[in-house]
């Protein structure tokens, strides 16, 4: 069910406000995530899988030092394949509205004016 347009002006307001009053959160979430880096997958794969394959040949021959390193190898053939590309995009501007806002709304946070809207309903059903 599509939103109303009072309800995407308010998720817009809220998007906004948002973006402007915790941008380090925006930025650690909402993080655009970019291409996947096919190749750090396939060669993250190969590496656990050659890892998996040093194990077992170290438990087979009953030689510690080779399972171990087979553990490491494909530890670190798993972290090659899931870490994230570093050629993610920067995050986009969100768009800002073409209508003037007030000068004392722009002074004043989205919860203020929202708590001063509902002081305000109440105080007009006394």
């Amino acid at each position: 069910m599509p939103l109303s347009e009072q309800e995407q002006r308010l998720l817009d307001e809220m998007e906004r406000s948002l973006y402007h009053n915790d941008a380090d959160f925006v930025a650690t979430v909402g993080a655009p995530r970019g291409r996947p880096n096919y190749r750090a997958i396939v060669l993250g794969v190969l590496l656990a899988v050659a890892g998996l394959a040093a194990l077992i040949a170290g438990v087979a021959v009953d030689l510690l030092i080779v399972g171990i390193g087979g553990f490491i190898l494909m530890f670190i053939g798993v972290l090659v394949a899931i870490t994230p590309s570093k050629r993610a995009a920067a995050p986009e501007e969100l768009p800002t509205s073409s209508k003037p806002k007030k000068a004392a709304s722009a002074d004043r946070g989205f919860m203020d004016r929202l708590n001063d809207r509902w002081d305000h309903r109440q105080d007009g059903q006394d």
